[in-house]
């Protein structure tokens, strides 16, 4: 089955909306590092003629290899046309708000930084309740809308950048392999060396088992 990834944005167009942002993050679920968002306008020809060649396979950045991913980032960041921006939220604020909410604040940061604000957005996932624009989730609307898509490559891509100098910094825990996620290496490398600073201490097996006994 052939899946029309402007189809969302179409609909828009119809509507009379066409300045479309895709927004999209990465890193909810590592145990160390930020979580990052992006937030993508692509021109609004390509709704109408179709994306340009070199970027026709672009999806959902899981979907893709790291050689892919970099090449798409650098196309689309590249790209005279195309508005973007890119926010983080640090550990320590995801373990003083929770992880939802800094995967919030982070989209709406990104938002912000756009030199051009949107009239409509596209989110993966799920109703962002802080997000003051309108906006339509697409359950993976990664893999359903190449403005997501193109907002999923940047978040992902830049925080892989993040966790690899991270691992120049603190080697013993091998960010650069597996970017801060529960690997069994990496949870070795916590059992051996304890957390570092950017370790998230609100997930477990992070958090204490007794959280009240270990007073801030």
């Amino acid at each position: 089955m052939v899946v029309d990834r402007f189809s969302s944005e179409q609909e828009l167009l119809s509507r009379g909306i066409s300045c479309i942002a895709g927004v999209d993050e990465a890193g909810r679920g590592p145990l160390a590092g930020p979580v990052t968002a992006a937030a993508v306008i692509l021109p609004v020809t390509w709704y109408v003629e179709g994306i340009p060649t070199a970027l026709a396979h672009l999806n959902d950045s899981k979907q893709l290899s790291e050689l892919q991913r970099d090449h798409f980032f650098e196309l689309l960041t590249q790209h005279p046309q195309v508005c973007f921006a890119i926010a983080s939220v640090e550990s320590t604020v995801i373990d003083r708000i929770n992880i939802l909410a800094a995967t919030h604040q982070a989209m709406n940061e990104a938002l912000r930084e756009l030199s051009t604000q949107p009239a409509h957005v596209l989110v993966d996932g799920t109703r962002v309740k802080s997000m003051a624009i309108p906006h339509t989730p697409l359950v993976k609307g990664d893999s359903r809308s190449y403005s997501i898509a193109a907002a999923s490559v940047l978040a992902k891509v830049t925080r892989d950048r993040r966790m690899r100098d991270a691992d120049a910094r603190w080697p013993q825990y091998d960010f650069a392999r597996h970017k801060g996620y529960p690997t069994r290496g990496h949870m070795a490398a916590i059992a051996r060396h304890g957390p570092c600073p950017i370790h998230r201490l609100s997930f477990a097996p992070l958090r204490p088992p007794h959280p009240e006994l270990f007073p801030a």
